[in-house]
């Protein structure tokens, strides 16, 4: 991923760390708030994401609560009917609107922290369209109701190569990475 050497940790190397409560308004607030928490609870530099699905036609919503659009994840529930639930509340939301106004986008914001500031934003999204039907067994939350037109499938429908070269995630990281190097290069050169 990049050229310098960097030994990656998740939060489940550190155990004792409260999770960073997910309260913003948008999904640049939320990974700002959750890069920094974590930082500071780490002392390492974190980089976090928050990221969901947008749909015009619905004001923006599912949004910031994309994960938890059909309501809060109950204890011992499976991942995958909780996406369900979401996509179906999404598609029952959405019947009666017409072809032309089902746009939608996938918005994935990454923050880069140090434990005392903010190192690096980045944004990428991927445009598409809310379908009438579930298409697709791959993927996960909203990936199969949501179409990427230039492709003619759903993101269910992809593979995980064609999906990251297109992703709202994999596009924030192809942002972030130069980023991140430039970075990295400056404070080799620094200290």
């Amino acid at each position: 991923m990049l050229d310098f050497d960097v030994d990656f940790k998740s939060l489940a190397d550190f155990p004792g760390v409260e999770e960073v409560k997910e309260d913003g308004a948008t999904f640049a607030e939320n990974a700002r708030k959750k890069a920094l928490g974590y930082a500071q609870a780490t002392g390492l530099w974190t980089l976090a994401d928050d990221s969901g699905l947008v749909v015009d036609a619905l004001g923006g919503a599912p949004g910031v609560n994309s994960a938890r659009f059909s309501g809060d994840k109950p204890k011992g529930v499976d991942r995958h009917v909780i996406d369900r639930r979401n996509w179906e509340k999404l598609l029952s939301l959405m019947e009666g609107v017409a072809a032309e106004k089902r746009t939608a986008r996938f918005i994935c914001c990454l923050c880069l922290a140090s434990p005392q500031e903010v190192l690096i934003e980045t944004r990428g999204t991927v445009e598409g369209l809310i379908t009438t039907e579930p298409a697709g067994e791959g993927g996960f939350g909203y990936d199969p109701v949501f179409l990427v037109p230039q492709l003619g499938r759903t993101v269910a429908q992809i593979g995980d190569d064609q999906k990251n070269v297109i992703s709202h995630r994999g596009n924030a990281m192809a942002k972030l990475k130069p980023l991140l190097e430039g970075l990295l290069r400056a404070g080799r050169e620094n200290g």
